[in-house]
């Protein structure tokens, strides 16, 4: 499927989606347990290997060309007060990125990923999905194919990242509808926004939950309803890298939220998916639980723009390292007792 053109393209994307390489899997399995190490000694770096090997292809996986792609929107749901910095900061965090500024950019570059910038129709915000659903069907498909577009084809592993002010109240929304519970249970502080600021996200989420009740049972009309550009661009991308066979290393709250909507779209929608680190925001270990995921790291980090998630690629790399490049018992010449 390379254009959607409605919500049942993206329902039969998700309805035939392709599955590891389960001889390549087993292989990896057999050749980590002849490795030169005790069994199990290099914990879920094994896990990951094999993990990896099954979605490569081959029981000797390697990182060799990751990609971070970057999804940049704005949020009506602004207007209600939900962030400490105003909508401008996401075009200006733009250009950051694009000239070699951010956090983001340095891990980049630290890993050896190629990164992508793609600003999603910065001037023309989402509506506040407390008033109206924040995006039309054709939005909806138009952000979807984004982020699908974006995939590079020689990729072989995917960080997603964003950056759009309120997003941590969307995805918080997004939690919430998908996955249950009230709105304190999924909203944080995001960029620091204080008590006052705290109860005014809380009451714009339970307000966008009541208002789209009728389709929470819906994770596509869940993501129009209560989504943005960025979120959505990642969920395609996520989509795309799945049909592909390319891993998928997740980020932070948001970035899982894009994810949820996959995971509650399709049975094993994100088993080519692997959280990166559990972030400082509030909701995102709560959505990690739900989602059946185990991070990486746990390290404090609250930023985003796929931060997490490319410091990941280290691990990633590590493990394929270790397993593809460690010689066997009998290559050594080392007793296996």
């Amino acid at each position: 499927m390379s254009k959607f053109t409605s919500i049942d393209d993206l329902r039969a994307a998700c309805a035939d989606l392709p599955g590891p390489d389960t001889t390549a899997r087993a292989a990896a399995e057999a050749r980590n347990a002849v490795l030169t190490k005790p069994p199990a000694a290099l914990g879920r770096l094994e896990e990951v290997a094999i993990w990896l090997a099954g979605w490569q292809g081959t029981d000797r996986p390697r990182i060799a060309s990751p990609q971070v792609a970057i999804f940049a929107g704005n949020h009506g749901v602004v207007a209600q007060g939900v962030s400490v910095f105003p909508p401008e900061v996401t075009a200006q965090m733009v250009a950051n990125f694009q000239n070699g500024g951010a956090a983001i950019n340095q891990l980049a570059t630290c890993f050896g990923a190629r990164m992508t910038v793609h600003a999603i129709e910065l001037d023309r915000p989402t509506k506040d999905f407390t008033q109206s659903v924040a995006m039309d069907e054709k939005d909806l498909l138009a952000a979807v194919q984004v982020g699908w577009n974006a995939v590079d084809l020689g990729c072989d592993v995917l960080v997603p990242g964003e950056m759009g002010i309120g997003n941590t109240t969307v995805a918080a929304a997004l939690a919430a509808a998908l996955f249950g519970g009230l709105a304190e249970d999924w909203v944080g502080r995001g960029t620091g926004v204080d008590d006052a600021g705290l109860a005014r996200k809380v009451a714009a989420v339970t307000a966008g939950l009541t208002r789209h009740a009728a389709v929470l049972d819906d994770p596509w009309a869940v993501l129009a309803a209560l989504g943005g550009r960025e979120i959505a661009a990642m969920t395609g991308a996520i989509l795309h890298a799945r049909t592909l066979r390319v891993p998928v290393i997740l980020d932070g709250f948001i970035a899982c939220a894009a994810a949820a909507v996959l995971h509650r779209a399709a049975p094993a929608g994100l088993d080519h998916c692997i959280a990166g680190h559990v972030s400082a925001e509030a909701g995102h270990g709560r959505l990690l639980a739900a989602l059946g995921m185990a991070p990486l790291l746990n390290l404090g980090l609250r930023l985003g723009e796929g931060s997490g998630g490319a410091l990941a690629i280290g691990i990633v790399q590590a493990a394929a390292a270790c397993h593809s490049g460690m010689a066997s018992f009998a290559e050594a010449g080392v007793s296996d007792g």
